[in-house]
């Protein structure tokens, strides 16, 4: 696939993550929509990864996406988020509030589906070999 194509369904998937978040926060309260939108933050920044850089590889894409979400979880123990988002509406939703271990479990799942998503989509396009 490439590097257009790439930034176009890494867009589309961004987009369509956006809209999953939204549809999650809806449709669902309590933990199901908390850890669910913790998922999707990391397959947002997964998806956003890949828009910048489209040969990036599914490890390296998943491990930056990963590593980010837990650097602005970890940002959250100093009190700095949070002042932030009282505010900014977009420091709260970008950067949150308040630091919450279990998270780290559910970003790491983000990954993980967002790997499965980009390396399935990379197998299938890739070309036959010679």
């Amino acid at each position: 696939m490439g590097a257009a194509r790439t930034r176009l369904a890494a867009g589309a998937a961004a987009a369509l993550t956006v809209a999953a978040g939204l549809g999650v926060r809806a449709a669902a309260a309590g933990p199901v929509a908390k850890y669910a939108g913790d998922a999707l933050y990391t397959v947002l920044l997964l998806a956003l990864v890949v828009l910048l850089a489209p040969r990036t590889r599914p490890a390296v894409a998943a491990g930056t996406a990963l590593a980010l979400s837990w650097a602005v979880e970890l940002f959250q123990l100093t009190g700095v988020p949070a002042a932030l988002a009282a505010h900014s509406t977009l420091a709260r939703l970008v950067l949150g509030t308040s630091f919450n271990a279990p998270d780290l479990f559910w970003y790491a799942i983000g990954a993980a589906a967002g790997w499965t998503v980009h390396h399935t989509a990379r197998t299938r396009t890739a070309p036959a070999p010679a």
